[in-house]
């Protein structure tokens, strides 16, 4: 991919995650809501309990998804490619969204396929584009 490409990838990666993470946190947040206000325990659990605990699981997901939306905005700012532990992070993150992508599928229809798919995709080609095996190299100067 061409340098000029890389950045804005990267930058709309970075954008996509950050909402993601925003939307996934109030949508945890509103279903938590929702079992508070049911009053109803599954398999004896504690309503109140199982309300914390979806807020728990929604914070640190989009915490989780933030921190990826930051790792592709660095590499954006710098110009270079994630550390080992960025690229582990953002491969997780693409795992991640292959699987949400499969499940949303059936539960939610093919606008929510086409969304993961996308920011798959954008993590994807930043990960791609600031592989070192892919850098153009220095021209050969002989046959």
């Amino acid at each position: 991919m061409d340098a000029v490409a890389r950045r804005p990838v990267a930058w709309l990666g970075a954008v996509a995650l950050w909402a993601e993470a925003v939307g996934v946190a109030l949508l945890n947040w509103f279903l938590g809501l929702v079992v508070d206000e049911q009053d109803m325990s599954l398999a004896g659990l504690d309503p109140h309990a199982m309300t914390v605990s979806t807020w728990i699981a929604g914070g640190v997901f989009g915490l989780y998804l933030a921190l990826c939306g930051l790792i592709l905005a660095r590499t954006a700012v710098r110009d270079r490619g994630p550390g080992s532990v960025g690229k582990t992070v953002l491969i997780s993150a693409a795992v991640v969204h292959g699987l949400l992508g499969a499940f949303a599928v059936g539960l939610v229809g093919w606008l929510a396929f086409v969304l993961m798919m996308a920011v798959l995709g954008l993590i994807v080609l930043t990960l791609v584009a600031y592989d070192r095996a892919f850098r153009p190299g220095p021209a050969p100067t002989s046959p």
